[in-house]
């Protein structure tokens, strides 16, 4: 994850200032229901104007954050520490500190999960193998024996 407003926030097209959460919803390819969510868990803030939800540079910046971190695989509650960390700390050194922890805990997670589905995978191959044996034999048998 990087910070807001840094690389992440300036790949996205031309953002200028304000928006509301339509034009960035769908910036985001995500729908409005996704943004009023991460509002309610105190994720982002968007500015009001009377009802009007209104987006800044660094809410974006935010949200391409979150989104990031739970195709990743993180929770909302270290998405939400490394955005607090982000807030706290003017040179992101904590953040940075904790992301690079963080991530490799999940790097670790992830690798534990693909032995076992390389495991399984064996295991399901061999299954396979030998029923198909089974059933070749058992054809085999029927055919000689008229």
């Amino acid at each position: 994850m990087a910070e807001p407003g840094g690389d992440a926030a300036t790949s996205a097209p031309e953002w200028g200032e304000l928006h509301g959460i339509q034009q960035v919803a769908t910036e985001l390819g995500i729908s409005t229901r996704t943004m009023r969510f991460y509002e309610d868990k105190g994720l982002i803030e968007p500015r009001r104007v009377g009802t009007t939800r209104i987006y800044t540079r660094r809410e974006v910046g935010r949200m391409q954050l979150i989104l990031r971190g739970k195709r990743l695989g993180f929770s909302l509650r270290e998405i939400q520490t490394f955005l607090d960390l982000y807030d706290a700390d003017p040179q992101h050194l904590e953040q940075m500190r904790a992301l690079a922890d963080r991530v490799r805990a999940r790097i670790e997670e992830l690798e534990q999960h693909q032995t076992a589905i390389e495991q399984t995978l064996a295991e399901l191959r061999q299954i396979e193998c030998e029923a198909l044996a089974r059933v070749t034999a058992a054809e085999a048998a029927d055919r000689s024996h008229p």
